[in-house]
C-alpha cells in the first residue's frame, strides 16, 4: 500500500481560551486541508466539547467533526446520542461519535474507566438509539426523536481487547498508544483479529492513528513541549498486562507517571508531572524534533496500514503549529527520504 494522504486534527479548548477562538481554528484547519476535527471531552480541564463542536461545525463545510473521546459514565448514552444528532444537523451530516473507556473525564468525576463488556453494550445502545425507533433500553421504552441516521462510531483503543472490539463492531478506530511503528504493527494485529472474528473486511473500518508531534530545531526543547502529554499517556499504561516486549523496559516509568500524574493539568505545557518520564520514552511515544526528523518518522508511520494520521495540537501557538504541519511537514512526508533530507 502507498503512504497515507489523509490528515486530521485533535483540539481541546483551554479554560483560559475564549470559545470565539474555536471557529477561527476550525476554519483554518479546513483551509489547510485537514479532513477531520476531533475535540477532547474533559469537563474539568477543558471547555465544553459540544459547545466547541457546534461552533466548529458552523465555521466549516467539509470537515467531519467528533468527540475524541467521550465516555459512558459522565453522560448517559441518550444524552450523548441526542447531542451528537444535533451536531449532525448543524454540520449537515458531518458528525462522528468518538467513544472510549474514559480516563481524565471519568476519574475526575469519581468513576473508573468502563470495562469492555460495558463499552460493547454502549456501542450497541448507540446503534439502536440512532435508528430513531422505539427501543427497550434502561428498563423502559425509549425513542431518540432527533435521530436521522447511523452516525459513525469510532472507538479509542490502545490495548488488545479494545482493539479487537473496534475491529468487530465499530465504524472507525482512534488508534492510540505510540509513534513507534513496531508498537503500531503489534496493535494492528489485534485489530485484524477482531475483523476476522466478525467476518468483516479491512475496508469496513477506518483506522485513524493519533500522532503527537512537536517541531523545533532544538530536539530537547521539542521533547519538553510534549513531556506533559507523554506523562499522561505513561500513566494510562501502568495497568497494562501485555505490551510489545520492546516496551517492557519502560514499565518502571509507567508506575512513576501514575503516581505523579496531576489530573487537572492533564495536557498543560506547565504541568508539574512532565518531568516524570525519560527522553527515550518521550521520543518513542511522540514525534519531537527538527523538521527533517519529524517528516522522516511520519513517513514511516504513514506507510502503516492506517487510513488517516491525526495530530493533537498542543497549546502555545496552535495556528503556527497547524500551518507548520500542513505547509512544511506533510509535503515532505510524500517525498522520497533522500529528497526530504535535502
Amino acid at each position: 500500500m502507498g503512504l497515507v494522504n489523509r490528515w486530521g486534527l485533535s483540539l481541546g479548548v483551554s479554560p483560559r481560551e475564549p470559545l470565539t477562538n474555536v471557529p477561527v481554528l476550525a476554519a483554518l484547519g479546513e483551509t489547510l486541508g485537514f479532513e477531520t476535527l476531533w475535540y477532547i471531552d474533559f469537563q474539568l480541564g477543558m471547555k465544553d466539547v459540544y459547545a466547541a463542536m457546534y461552533l466548529a461545525a458552523q465555521a466549516t463545510s467539509r470537515m467531519e467533526i467528533g468527540s475524541a473521546v467521550t465516555n459512558l459514565q459522565t453522560r448517559h448514552p441518550t444524552v450523548t446520542a441526542n447531542a451528537t444528532a444535533a451536531l449532525d444537523e448543524i454540520s449537515g451530516g458531518r458528525a462522528l461519535l468518538g467513544l472510549g473507556a474514559g480516563w481524565s473525564a471519568v476519574l475526575g468525576a469519581g468513576y473508573q474507566p468502563a470495562r469492555m463488556p460495558q463499552i460493547r453494550a454502549g456501542i450497541a445502545e448507540f446503534r439502536r438509539l440512532f435508528t430513531g425507533e422505539e427501543q427497550e433500553l434502561y428498563g423502559t421504552t425509549v425513542k431518540l426523536a432527533t435521530a436521522r441516521r447511523q452516525i459513525p462510531i469510532y472507538l479509542a483503543a490502545s490495548q488488545p481487547g479494545m482493539l479487537r472490539l473496534a475491529g468487530e463492531v465499530c465504524d472507525g478506530l482512534i488508534l492510540l498508544g505510540a509513534a513507534d511503528p513496531d508498537f503500531c504493527r503489534w496493535q494492528l494485529d489485534h485489530v485484524y483479529q477482531g475483523l476476522e472474528r466478525a467476518g468483516r473486511d479491512r475496508g469496513d473500518l477506518t483506522i485513524d492513528l493519533f500522532v503527537t508531534m512537536s517541531v523545533d530545531p532544538d530536539e530537547a526543547k521539542a521533547r519538553a513541549d510534549v513531556a506533559a502529554w507523554a506523562t499522561a499517556q505513561a500513566a494510562t499504561f501502568e495497568s497494562w498486562k501485555t505490551m510489545p516486549p520492546s516496551w517492557e523496559r519502560f514499565r518502571p516509568q509507567f508506575a512513576a507517571a501514575r503516581g505523579g500524574y496531576e489530573l487537572v493539568e492533564h495536557l498543560s505545557l506547565h504541568a508539574g508531572h512532565k518531568a516524570v518520564v525519560t527522553d527515550e520514552f518521550i521520543s518513542a511515544i511522540a514525534v519531537p524534533g527538527p523538521v527533517e526528523l519529524c517528516a522522516e518518522r511520519l513517513r514511516v508511520l504513514a506507510g502503516l496500514d492506517v487510513d488517516r494520521l491525526t495530530f493533537p495540537i498542543l497549546s502555545g501557538g496552535r495556528e503556527r503549529r497547524m500551518r507548520e504541519i500542513a505547509e512544511t511537514i506533510i509535503p515532505l512526508v510524500g517525498e522520497p527520504a533522500a529528497t526530504a533530507r535535502g
